[in-house]
């Protein structure tokens, strides 16, 4: 285990991607004293390595089209940057719409995503039926469809920037719980860590669904909730097709992919209570299953491979936070991304190293999407979150 520095310029809490991210784009910016730090004894174990990996461009929302049309490319371009391959798949994303109210939006959407260069295509219910014969599809109406997109490895993304940030000179530890933050005269000053204390300039809370519980350190209250979310996977499948994408049924919150020969499916409980547990809800799994089978019927004939559950970081607008926080100077955000945060790590990284360093993004506009917002009543809604 590397020791503790005594002194840093930047430390940043939270060891998942948006904290390797953060660390590496700072490095890169020539940043010599940077310090990033992880509880757990793995990098990326938290709600990042327990995501399903899905990285898309269909979203409701310009911010959100935009921080996707710079992410997503940045992967692709990952192993060259790096050196740490991804195995990206583009499948894409198929979102079944099974009532008018869903059309509706998804016009609203599809046109925004068209203006910004997203050719998102639409499908009738028929085409869908004729595509995917094995979906239960007979109530879905429409579906909107965009070939680039599909899946990237979550572990692979974050050892990326772990090692890449390392050979620039980041100090990434693991093993390392914060346990306080100190200010002074209205700055950060120093984290206390179960391994010792460093001082330091600037403190990132990257802790994502802990990220609340880092920010009452310095009595900021965050916007922040913890909400489980789990997923399962399959036995071998023969009957997918290899050419099948990632579904969505928006109206119920549910999703599968093909992973290896079998899926991967999880489906959001609307009633979940926030909270930090993490273990698998075997009724919720049953709910979850049975409307599974109901879409997509041969998985009846699945056995279950693997099961977890993870945290999502959610936002009242389902939007992400960046930058400072006014009264506390040193102090920094990049969190609350409410389920989408990996496909927008390695932009988000870069933001916030232009905001740290030139007191501003400007790679593109997040301005936004400050802390302030939700004080001042500026929220904005995303609405195609699951």
């Amino acid at each position: 285990m590397s020791d503790l520095p005594k002194q840093a310029q930047i430390v940043i809490i939270g060891g998942g991607v948006m904290g390797a991210s953060t660390a590496y784009h700072l490095a890169r910016r020539g940043c010599r004293e940077v310090v990033l730090l992880e509880r757990s004894p793995v990098f990326g174990s938290g709600a990042t390595g327990k995501c399903a990996g899905g990285i898309r461009y269909q979203f409701s929302t310009e911010v959100n089209i935009r921080l996707s049309q710079l992410s997503l490319p940045m992967l692709e371009r990952f192993e060259e940057e790096t050196g740490q391959a991804l195995h990206l798949q583009w499948p894409g994303y198929l979102f079944l719409l099974t009532s008018e109210a869903e059309i509706e939006q998804a016009r609203r959407t599809v046109a925004l995503q068209h203006r910004l260069g997203v050719l998102t295509e639409w499908l009738s219910g028929d085409e869908v039926r004729r595509w995917l014969p094995q979906l239960a599809a007979e109530d879905v109406l429409v579906a909107t469809f965009y070939a680039r997109e599909g899946l990237a490895d979550p572990h692979g993304v974050v050892n990326g920037y772990i090692q890449a940030g390392r050979r620039l000179g980041v100090q990434a530890l693991t093993d390392t719980s914060v346990t306080g933050i100190e200010v002074q005269a209205g700055r950060v000053a120093a984290v206390q860590t179960s391994r010792g204390r460093i001082t330091c300039e600037v403190v990132v809370n990257a802790a994502g669904p802990w990220s609340a519980v880092v920010s009452g350190m310095v009595n900021v209250p965050l916007p922040v909730t913890p909400i489980r979310r789990q997923l399962l996977t399959t036995t071998p499948l023969p009957e997918i097709p290899p050419n099948f994408p990632v579904v969505i049924d928006l109206a119920q919150g549910l999703g599968f992919h093909r992973e290896g020969e079998g899926l991967l499916t999880g489906m959001s409980n609307p009633d979940e209570p926030p909270g930090f547990d993490e273990s698998v809800d075997e009724d919720w799994e049953l709910v979850h299953l049975e409307a599974a089978i109901k879409r997509l019927p041969l998985l009846a004939g699945a056995g279950r491979l693997a099961h977890w559950a993870g945290l999502y970081e959610m936002t009242p607008d389902h939007h992400p936070i960046y930058g400072p926080v006014s009264g506390l100077a040193g102090y920094y955000l990049v969190t609350g991304f409410s389920g989408h945060g990996f496909m927008h790590g390695p932009i988000s990284g870069l933001l916030l190293a232009e905001i740290i360093l030139d007191g501003r993004a400007t790679t593109l506009n997040v301005s936004m999407l400050d802390y302030e917002r939700f004080s001042q009543n500026r929220l904005i809604r995303e609405h195609n979150v699951i």
